[in-house]
């Protein structure tokens, strides 16, 4: 998943910190769910799930379809 996080966040051009504010987290620990260093914790991946639009399973890499939520 931490790569599938890093992607969506580097191709809206976003820092790591303006998601980590969104989460309400530090950007240490959003650094470290993009790295792998930490789990996500599911309530996070909902959350960057519905702020980008895209499916659970995308942003855990289980499929390629981004099944955009409109």
């Amino acid at each position: 998943m931490r790569l599938r996080i890093r992607e969506l966040r580097e191709a809206r051009g976003l820092t790591q910190l303006a998601v980590a504010e969104e989460l309400v987290c530090d950007q240490s620990l959003y650094s470290k769910y993009e790295r792998g260093i930490r789990s996500l914790p599911l309530e996070a991946a909902v959350h960057l799930a519905e702020y980008y639009g895209v499916s659970l399973d995308y942003l855990a890499g289980r499929t390629d379809e981004s099944a955009e939520i409109r």
